[in-house]
Protein backbone atom coordinates (compact mmCIF):
# COMPACT_ATOMS: atom_id res chain seq x y z
CA UNK A 1 0.00 0.00 0.00
CA UNK A 2 1.22 3.54 -1.01
CA UNK A 3 1.97 5.45 1.76
CA UNK A 4 2.53 9.39 2.06
CA UNK A 5 5.29 11.00 3.87
CA UNK A 6 5.69 14.25 5.53
CA UNK A 7 8.65 15.90 3.91
CA UNK A 8 9.74 18.10 6.38
CA UNK A 9 10.29 15.26 8.57
CA UNK A 10 11.73 12.88 5.28
CA UNK A 11 14.75 15.79 5.09
CA UNK A 12 15.13 16.18 9.32
CA UNK A 13 15.97 12.33 9.53
CA UNK A 14 18.16 12.48 6.15
CA UNK A 15 20.04 14.93 7.24
CA UNK A 16 20.52 13.10 10.79
CA UNK A 17 21.66 10.16 9.18
CA UNK A 18 25.53 9.01 9.92
CA UNK A 19 25.16 5.47 8.37
CA UNK A 20 22.40 2.45 7.13
CA UNK A 21 19.80 2.01 9.01
CA UNK A 22 18.14 -1.47 10.25
CA UNK A 23 15.04 -3.00 11.20
CA UNK A 24 15.58 -5.56 13.39
CA UNK A 25 12.73 -8.38 13.12
CA UNK A 26 11.81 -11.94 13.93
CA UNK A 27 14.21 -12.98 16.90
CA UNK A 28 13.72 -16.28 18.75
CA UNK A 29 11.05 -15.10 21.65
CA UNK A 30 7.69 -16.38 21.54
CA UNK A 31 6.49 -13.58 20.42
CA UNK A 32 8.64 -14.03 16.56
CA UNK A 33 5.79 -14.54 14.78
CA UNK A 34 4.16 -11.19 15.70
CA UNK A 35 7.70 -9.65 15.80
CA UNK A 36 7.82 -10.57 11.70
CA UNK A 37 4.86 -8.78 11.06
CA UNK A 38 5.43 -5.47 12.77
CA UNK A 39 9.12 -5.48 11.23
CA UNK A 40 7.84 -5.59 7.63
CA UNK A 41 5.30 -3.39 8.17
CA UNK A 42 8.09 -0.30 9.24
CA UNK A 43 10.41 -2.05 6.70
CA UNK A 44 7.60 -1.16 3.82
CA UNK A 45 7.80 2.16 5.54
CA UNK A 46 11.43 3.31 5.32
CA UNK A 47 11.73 1.52 1.50
CA UNK A 48 8.58 3.68 -0.12
CA UNK A 49 10.39 6.53 1.62
CA UNK A 50 13.35 6.06 -0.45
CA UNK A 51 15.83 4.94 2.48
CA UNK A 52 18.13 2.52 2.15
CA UNK A 53 17.67 0.01 4.53
CA UNK A 54 17.96 -3.52 5.94
CA UNK A 55 16.06 -6.34 7.20
CA UNK A 56 17.62 -8.35 10.22
CA UNK A 57 16.76 -11.20 11.80
CA UNK A 58 19.19 -11.95 15.09
CA UNK A 59 17.75 -15.49 14.71
CA UNK A 60 19.37 -16.43 11.52
CA UNK A 61 22.68 -14.40 11.73
CA UNK A 62 25.01 -13.22 14.12
CA UNK A 63 23.85 -9.87 14.97
CA UNK A 64 27.25 -8.24 15.76
CA UNK A 65 28.77 -9.13 12.51
CA UNK A 66 25.87 -8.45 10.68
CA UNK A 67 25.29 -4.94 11.75
CA UNK A 68 29.21 -4.51 11.58
CA UNK A 69 29.49 -5.52 7.86
CA UNK A 70 26.36 -3.95 7.03
CA UNK A 71 27.49 -0.78 8.21
CA UNK A 72 24.66 0.02 10.52
CA UNK A 73 24.36 3.12 12.33
CA UNK A 74 20.53 3.54 13.00
CA UNK A 75 18.28 0.41 14.29
CA UNK A 76 14.77 0.41 14.46
CA UNK A 77 13.73 -2.10 16.87
CA UNK A 78 10.86 -3.90 15.78
CA UNK A 79 11.55 -7.36 18.24
CA UNK A 80 8.95 -8.14 20.78
CA UNK A 81 9.86 -10.18 23.75
CA UNK A 82 13.20 -11.68 25.15
CA UNK A 83 16.16 -10.54 23.21
CA UNK A 84 14.36 -7.23 21.43
CA UNK A 85 12.46 -5.69 24.57
CA UNK A 86 14.50 -6.70 27.95
CA UNK A 87 17.53 -4.62 27.23
CA UNK A 88 19.69 -6.94 26.44
CA UNK A 89 19.78 -5.62 22.67
CA UNK A 90 19.59 -2.14 23.63
CA UNK A 91 23.05 -2.70 25.87
CA UNK A 92 24.88 -4.36 22.75
CA UNK A 93 23.87 -1.76 20.36
CA UNK A 94 24.92 0.72 23.59
CA UNK A 95 27.99 -0.54 23.39
CA UNK A 96 28.54 -0.46 19.61
CA UNK A 97 27.13 3.49 19.34
CA UNK A 98 24.79 2.57 17.64
CA UNK A 99 20.87 4.33 17.40
CA UNK A 100 17.75 2.70 18.37
CA UNK A 101 13.98 3.05 19.17
CA UNK A 102 12.26 2.75 21.91
CA UNK A 103 13.54 2.97 25.97
CA UNK A 104 17.30 2.59 27.16
CA UNK A 105 18.37 -0.71 28.89
CA UNK A 106 17.31 -0.28 32.53
CA UNK A 107 13.67 1.41 31.38
CA UNK A 108 13.77 -2.26 28.77
CA UNK A 109 14.78 -4.36 31.58
CA UNK A 110 12.27 -2.91 34.40
CA UNK A 111 9.45 -3.07 31.66
CA UNK A 112 10.01 -6.61 30.83
CA UNK A 113 9.64 -7.73 34.07
CA UNK A 114 6.16 -7.97 35.51
CA UNK A 115 6.97 -8.55 38.51
CA UNK A 116 9.78 -5.92 38.87
CA UNK A 117 7.07 -3.57 37.36
CA UNK A 118 4.43 -3.89 39.52
CA UNK A 119 7.15 -3.24 42.38
CA UNK A 120 8.00 -0.22 41.12
CA UNK A 121 4.41 1.08 40.57
CA UNK A 122 2.83 -0.31 44.16
CA UNK A 123 6.50 1.93 45.68
CA UNK A 124 5.13 4.78 44.02
CA UNK A 125 1.85 5.04 45.19
CA UNK A 126 0.41 3.85 41.63
CA UNK A 127 -2.62 1.41 41.73
CA UNK A 128 -1.93 -2.35 39.85
CA UNK A 129 -3.86 -5.07 40.95
CA UNK A 130 -2.72 -7.10 44.09
CA UNK A 131 -0.21 -9.61 42.86
CA UNK A 132 1.10 -13.24 44.38
CA UNK A 133 4.92 -14.75 43.20
CA UNK A 134 3.74 -18.30 42.19
CA UNK A 135 5.75 -21.08 43.04
CA UNK A 136 5.36 -25.38 42.06
CA UNK A 137 5.22 -25.22 46.12
CA UNK A 138 2.75 -22.80 46.35
CA UNK A 139 -0.62 -23.16 47.94
CA UNK A 140 -3.23 -22.72 45.93
CA UNK A 141 -5.91 -22.29 48.08
CA UNK A 142 -3.69 -19.61 50.25
CA UNK A 143 -3.22 -17.80 46.86
CA UNK A 144 -7.19 -17.44 46.10
CA UNK A 145 -7.56 -16.36 49.70
CA UNK A 146 -5.25 -13.61 49.51
CA UNK A 147 -6.55 -12.41 46.07
CA UNK A 148 -9.62 -13.50 45.57
CA UNK A 149 -11.73 -17.32 43.72
CA UNK A 150 -10.71 -15.54 40.55
CA UNK A 151 -7.15 -14.75 39.40
CA UNK A 152 -5.13 -14.03 35.91
CA UNK A 153 -2.06 -15.84 35.87
CA UNK A 154 1.36 -14.66 34.25
CA UNK A 155 4.46 -15.36 33.06
CA UNK A 156 6.76 -12.32 34.52
CA UNK A 157 8.58 -11.46 31.27
CA UNK A 158 6.31 -12.66 28.58
CA UNK A 159 4.69 -9.76 25.78
CA UNK A 160 1.45 -10.55 23.60
CA UNK A 161 -0.82 -12.40 26.49
CA UNK A 162 1.32 -15.66 26.09
CA UNK A 163 1.43 -18.31 28.83
CA UNK A 164 -1.47 -16.05 30.58
CA UNK A 165 -4.86 -17.81 31.61
CA UNK A 166 -7.74 -16.99 33.99
CA UNK A 167 -8.09 -19.14 36.78
CA UNK A 168 -11.44 -19.94 38.95
CA UNK A 169 -10.86 -21.92 41.78
CA UNK A 170 -7.13 -24.39 43.00
CA UNK A 171 -7.30 -26.74 40.43
CA UNK A 172 -7.58 -24.23 37.68
CA UNK A 173 -4.80 -22.29 39.45
CA UNK A 174 -2.56 -25.05 39.67
CA UNK A 175 -3.42 -25.67 35.72
CA UNK A 176 -2.68 -22.36 35.06
CA UNK A 177 0.52 -22.00 36.63
CA UNK A 178 1.89 -25.08 34.83
CA UNK A 179 1.15 -23.83 31.37
CA UNK A 180 2.90 -20.55 32.49
CA UNK A 181 5.63 -22.19 33.95
CA UNK A 182 6.92 -23.04 30.34
CA UNK A 183 7.18 -19.63 29.08
CA UNK A 184 8.85 -18.51 32.07
CA UNK A 185 10.43 -19.82 35.72
CA UNK A 186 8.93 -16.75 37.06
CA UNK A 187 4.98 -16.36 37.06
CA UNK A 188 2.70 -14.21 39.14
CA UNK A 189 -1.24 -14.05 39.88
CA UNK A 190 -3.09 -10.72 40.08
CA UNK A 191 -6.57 -10.62 41.37
CA UNK A 192 -8.84 -10.52 38.69
CA UNK A 193 -10.29 -7.09 37.54
CA UNK A 194 -13.72 -7.56 36.62
CA UNK A 195 -13.83 -4.45 34.18
CA UNK A 196 -13.00 -2.72 31.24
CA UNK A 197 -9.65 -2.96 29.41
CA UNK A 198 -7.93 0.30 28.26
CA UNK A 199 -4.06 1.45 26.54
CA UNK A 200 -2.49 4.60 26.35
CA UNK A 201 0.49 5.15 23.83
CA UNK A 202 2.90 7.81 23.72
CA UNK A 203 5.46 9.12 21.33
CA UNK A 204 7.78 11.23 22.03
CA UNK A 205 6.33 14.19 24.46
CA UNK A 206 2.62 13.01 22.61
CA UNK A 207 0.01 10.90 24.58
CA UNK A 208 -1.59 9.77 22.33
CA UNK A 209 -6.07 9.11 22.77
CA UNK A 210 -6.82 6.28 25.07
CA UNK A 211 -8.50 3.20 23.13
CA UNK A 212 -10.68 0.51 24.75
CA UNK A 213 -10.59 -3.06 23.67
CA UNK A 214 -13.54 -5.07 23.51
CA UNK A 215 -13.47 -8.65 23.04
CA UNK A 216 -16.01 -11.83 23.49
CA UNK A 217 -12.92 -13.51 25.20
CA UNK A 218 -12.11 -14.44 28.55
CA UNK A 219 -10.21 -11.68 28.40
CA UNK A 220 -8.36 -10.04 26.21
CA UNK A 221 -5.59 -12.31 25.04
CA UNK A 222 -3.35 -13.09 22.07
CA UNK A 223 -5.96 -14.87 19.92
CA UNK A 224 -8.26 -11.40 20.47
CA UNK A 225 -5.03 -9.25 19.84
CA UNK A 226 -3.95 -10.53 16.52
CA UNK A 227 -5.94 -13.72 14.91
CA UNK A 228 -9.55 -12.34 15.66
CA UNK A 229 -11.68 -9.85 13.35
CA UNK A 230 -14.35 -9.71 16.53
CA UNK A 231 -12.28 -7.86 18.36
CA UNK A 232 -14.05 -3.82 19.12
CA UNK A 233 -11.13 -0.96 19.45
CA UNK A 234 -13.09 2.16 20.52
CA UNK A 235 -11.36 5.65 20.00
CA UNK A 236 -12.89 7.94 21.54
CA UNK A 237 -13.08 5.37 24.36
CA UNK A 238 -16.62 6.41 25.59
CA UNK A 239 -14.94 8.09 28.73
CA UNK A 240 -15.53 11.76 29.59
CA UNK A 241 -13.13 14.36 28.85
CA UNK A 242 -12.27 14.48 32.52
CA UNK A 243 -11.99 10.62 32.68
CA UNK A 244 -9.79 10.47 29.91
CA UNK A 245 -7.23 12.99 31.14
CA UNK A 246 -7.37 10.83 34.40
CA UNK A 247 -6.42 7.66 32.76
CA UNK A 248 -3.74 9.78 30.55
CA UNK A 249 -1.75 10.88 33.30
CA UNK A 250 -1.92 8.00 34.99
CA UNK A 251 -0.46 6.00 32.04
CA UNK A 252 2.18 8.22 31.61
CA UNK A 253 3.43 8.52 35.52
CA UNK A 254 3.53 4.95 35.07
CA UNK A 255 5.68 4.81 31.87
CA UNK A 256 7.91 7.75 33.14
CA UNK A 257 8.69 5.83 36.68
CA UNK A 258 10.09 3.17 34.69
CA UNK A 259 12.67 5.91 32.78
CA UNK A 260 10.99 4.71 29.26
CA UNK A 261 10.99 7.29 26.65
CA UNK A 262 10.87 7.44 22.93
CA UNK A 263 7.67 5.50 22.81
CA UNK A 264 5.54 2.97 24.24
CA UNK A 265 2.10 1.93 25.61
CA UNK A 266 0.74 1.02 28.96
CA UNK A 267 -2.27 -0.69 29.55
CA UNK A 268 -4.81 -0.38 31.98
CA UNK A 269 -7.84 -1.82 33.47
CA UNK A 270 -10.86 -0.65 35.67
CA UNK A 271 -12.83 -2.12 38.10
CA UNK A 272 -16.79 -2.59 38.90
CA UNK A 273 -16.55 0.93 40.21
CA UNK A 274 -14.47 2.68 37.81
CA UNK A 275 -11.34 3.33 39.10
CA UNK A 276 -8.10 1.94 36.85
CA UNK A 277 -5.80 -0.21 37.87
CA UNK A 278 -1.88 -0.46 35.58
CA UNK A 279 -1.82 -3.79 34.02
CA UNK A 280 2.00 -3.68 32.37
CA UNK A 281 4.38 -1.60 30.22
CA UNK A 282 5.66 -2.31 26.67
CA UNK A 283 8.12 -0.46 25.05
CA UNK A 284 8.22 -2.18 21.83
CA UNK A 285 4.57 -2.11 20.97
CA UNK A 286 3.05 -4.38 17.83
CA UNK A 287 2.98 -2.48 14.35
CA UNK A 288 0.64 -4.80 12.39
CA UNK A 289 -2.80 -4.45 11.29
CA UNK A 290 -4.43 -5.37 14.39
CA UNK A 291 -2.10 -3.18 16.67
CA UNK A 292 -3.14 -0.37 19.33
CA UNK A 293 -0.26 2.47 18.71
CA UNK A 294 -1.03 3.01 15.09
CA UNK A 295 -4.62 3.14 15.95
CA UNK A 296 -4.16 5.71 18.46
CA UNK A 297 -1.76 7.79 16.15
CA UNK A 298 -4.33 7.92 13.39
CA UNK A 299 -7.15 9.28 15.93
CA UNK A 300 -4.64 11.69 16.54
CA UNK A 301 -4.34 12.43 12.80
CA UNK A 302 -0.92 10.50 11.70
CA UNK A 303 -0.68 8.07 8.86
CA UNK A 304 0.76 4.87 9.65
CA UNK A 305 3.92 5.96 7.71
CA UNK A 306 4.12 9.44 9.60
CA UNK A 307 4.19 7.27 12.92
CA UNK A 308 7.31 4.71 12.32
CA UNK A 309 9.20 8.10 10.62
CA UNK A 310 8.01 9.82 14.33
CA UNK A 311 9.30 7.26 16.39
CA UNK A 312 12.31 6.89 14.35
CA UNK A 313 13.07 10.89 14.18
CA UNK A 314 12.83 10.24 18.28
CA UNK A 315 15.90 7.80 18.61
CA UNK A 316 18.11 10.45 16.71
CA UNK A 317 17.23 13.29 18.21
CA UNK A 318 17.53 12.21 22.09
CA UNK A 319 19.58 9.22 22.01
CA UNK A 320 18.81 6.42 23.82
CA UNK A 321 19.38 5.40 27.70
CA UNK A 322 21.83 7.10 30.46
CA UNK A 323 23.95 4.06 31.20
CA UNK A 324 25.81 5.91 33.86
CA UNK A 325 22.49 5.69 36.21
CA UNK A 326 21.64 2.36 35.36
CA UNK A 327 24.19 0.86 37.44
CA UNK A 328 24.76 -1.99 34.18
CA UNK A 329 28.25 -2.66 32.55
CA UNK A 330 27.63 -2.88 29.17
CA UNK A 331 30.67 -4.74 28.72
CA UNK A 332 29.41 -7.66 29.96
CA UNK A 333 26.12 -8.52 28.55
CA UNK A 334 26.01 -10.55 25.45
CA UNK A 335 26.39 -9.46 22.07
CA UNK A 336 27.43 -11.83 20.35
CA UNK A 337 24.14 -13.16 18.55
CA UNK A 338 23.32 -16.29 17.43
Amino acid sequence: MEQSFDKSLLASISDSLKGNIAVLMGGDSAERDVSLQSGQAVLAVFEQAGFDVQAIDPAKVNLVSELQVKNIQHVFIALHGRGGEDGSLQGCLEKMSISYTGSGVLASALAMDKLKTKQLWKSAGLATAEYAVLTSDSDWKAVLQELGETVMVKPASEGSSIGMAKAVGPEQLAQAYKNAVQYDQLVIAERWIDGDEYTVAFVGNETMPVIKMETDNAFYDYEAKYVSNDTRYLCPCGLSDEKEKEFQLLAKTAYQSLGCQGWGRVDLMTNASGEPFLLEANTVPGMTSHSLVPMAAKVKGYSFSTLVLMIFKQSLDVGNGDLSSTNIHVSALDCTGN
